[in-house]
């Protein structure tokens, strides 16, 4: 018996709460966070679930590199610490994550 899928595809447009920026839906994902600023919103514990009940502000803190998925930004809840890690949307994207908001996110970390 295998492992229950715990992801939600969830990808619609929205407008970030952070900078206000009009976000289209990803061509091969699921769009989690603003693609200007990187910042997102706390609502799942699942990826697409909408379960969290938070809500708060998750603030881009460093850029990872992972073999199998790429680069992920890792977002901490300004509200209760909660960390989780966003695949980076740089390629086959209509509106593709802002390579200079990532490459001074790698600066800092």
């Amino acid at each position: 018996m295998g492992v229950a899928r715990k992801f939600t595809d969830v990808n619609e447009a929205f407008e970030c709460i952070h900078c206000g920026a009009s976000v289209r839906p990803s061509v091969r994902s699921c769009r989690n966070h603003c693609p200007e600023c990187l910042h997102s919103v706390h609502l799942d514990v699942f990826p697409g679930d909408r379960a969290a009940e938070c809500g708060g502000l998750m603030i881009p803190v460093r850029v990872t590199y992972n073999s199998r998925k790429g680069y992920q930004i890792v977002h901490k809840c300004a509200q209760c610490g909660h960390e989780s890690r966003n695949v980076a949307a740089l390629e086959h994207e209509e509106q593709p994550d802002s390579l200079e908001a990532l490459l001074k996110l790698m600066q800092r970390g």
